[in-house]
């Protein structure tokens, strides 16, 4: 026992209890950032129970910034508590570190939150109508802007950068930049554009009879979109293009047209009213024919080789391959009407005329 006391005596005197100090702080902070973590995913499990996007996003956000901001600030305490104790002007930094770290740490925290809080808007899982992912995709890049220009401004006052002098900077070279990046401004412009105006949103299929634009869009960012084309491949358009272009959105179509031409024989004439009664009867006891739209069924022409009708009408669906389903359909019974009145359907024929031969000539040819 005397052994230890003069032992400990022998640390105060020459003022070593600071390595205990820091092996405690060290310590503690480990312990914390245990206790955090078990409280973190406690709350996750409670968060899972529920169908608040809102709730989940921040659980999510909490760690790991929040584990890296509790060694952080002991760590640097226990390197504050070593420069006390020993002078060396390396733990100086402390301070500067600490500070640092809790602006990135809160900056990181608020990235988290605001991605966690994009995807669960979109997720048909927390919300019954999942909110349109093109305005929710334009307020995430906007919010995590912000987030970063915040984080820098307060970084660079921090280190005594005057951000009035940097602003009156941006004023002077403005217009230089303008010009030098004019066409990165139009894009960004063009894109912002899409957000307000929203022609189209993602996964909507799209196409331009300017240019040889057709495809489903992917992806609006503030520079590019990317349309993924029928044979599978991407499309890069910079967003300056769609202010000089037209665009059709066939995704946002009400109902899809049927307009199809239909010729029967000249010696089925007679037949003609009644097949294009039966026809527009049928159309209109079609479950997937949409009567409350234009429905019009009428002998159109006489052809070359057939008497022509038509038929003008709309289905209810929109969806490109259920539309050639009902298509199919219908001209399956058109036939079937067709062939039930004893008409057929004519193809282009010709009719050779001969004239009467000579005297002569027709004698020859009985001989």
């Amino acid at each position: 026992m005397d052994s230890m006391k003069e032992l400990v005596l022998s640390w105060v005197g020459d003022n070593r209890l600071w390595i205990v100090a820091i092996f405690l702080i060290v310590l503690a902070t480990a312990l914390g950032a245990w206790v955090y973590a078990r409280f973190v995913r406690q709350m996750a499990a409670r968060a899972e129970t529920t169908v608040n996007p809102w709730d989940d996003a921040l659980v999510g956000a909490l760690n790991p910034p929040g584990s890296v901001l509790i060694w952080l600030m002991g760590l640097t305490l226990a390197a504050g508590r070593a420069g006390t104790a020993t002078g060396a002007e390396v733990f100086n930094l402390a301070q500067p570190l600490r500070d640092v770290g809790l602006i990135l740490v809160v900056a990181w925290f608020a990235w988290r939150f605001s991605h966690n809080a994009e995807r669960n808007l979109r997720d048909p899982r927390y919300m019954g109508k999942p909110v349109d992912a093109t305005t929710v995709r334009a307020v995430g890049k906007l919010v995590r802007a912000s987030i970063m220009i915040t984080a820098g401004m307060v970084l660079m006052q921090y280190f005594n950068y005057s951000i009035s002098g940097i602003l009156a900077f941006g004023g002077i070279g403005g217009l230089a930049v303008g010009f030098a990046a004019k066409d990165l401004l139009a894009n960004f412009f063009g894109g912002l554009m899409i957000y307000l105006d929203r022609p189209f949103s993602v996964g909507d299929w799209v196409r331009s009879p300017d240019q040889e634009i057709e495809g489903t869009v992917e992806d609006i960012g503030w520079r590019l979109t990317r349309i993924r084309t029928f044979d599978k491949r991407p499309l890069y358009i910079p967003n300056g293009i769609f202010t000089q272009i037209s665009v059709e959105n066939p995704s946002r179509m009400l109902n899809r047209r049927i307009y199809e031409t239909v010729g029967i024989r000249y010696e089925d004439a007679p037949l003609m009213a009644a097949i294009v009664d039966d026809v527009k009867a049928m159309l209109l006891q079609h479950p997937e024919i949409d009567a409350n739209q234009t429905l019009i069924v009428n002998f159109n022409s006489f052809a070359p080789s057939s008497l022509d009708f038509f038929i003008y009408t709309f289905t209810r669906t929109t969806e490109w391959v259920r539309y050639h389903e009902i298509k199919q359909d219908v001209l399956l019974k058109i036939l079937q009407i067709i062939e039930g009145h004893g008409a057929s359907c004519a193809f282009p024929t010709s009719t050779l005329h001969i004239a009467e031969l000579p005297g002569s000539a027709a004698e020859m040819a009985a001989g």
